[in-house]
């Protein structure tokens, strides 16, 4: 089990840094007109498991926070993750 746990922190981590840099990326791409990373991109890295680093993102760098479908569809997905997790967790151990 710490093995996986292992490579399982280490895969969400590194995505959790890929979605906050893409997210910081498309901003300063957005600021100076330049080609933008699709929507669809973002949507498939938070889906992977980099939700609360594109979550972080798009706080921290203040992008795609008027668009609904960031703003709530993001907390949403991060919840859900968790109970996924939660429920995985949960049944591995009894």
């Amino acid at each position: 089990m710490g093995e996986f746990l292992f490579v399982f922190f280490l895969y969400v981590g590194s995505l959790t840094v890929i979605g906050f840099a893409v997210m910081g990326l498309d901003k300063q791409k957005a600021r100076t007109g330049r080609w933008r990373t699709p929507e669809k991109t973002l949507w498939l890295i938070a889906l992977l498991g980099g939700s609360i680093g594109v979550f972080a993102g798009m706080r921290y760098f203040r992008h795609k926070t008027k668009h609904a479908s960031f703003s709530v569809g993001l907390p949403l997905l991060i919840v859900v993750q968790l109970m996924i997790l939660a429920y995985i967790f949960y049944d591995t151990r009894s």
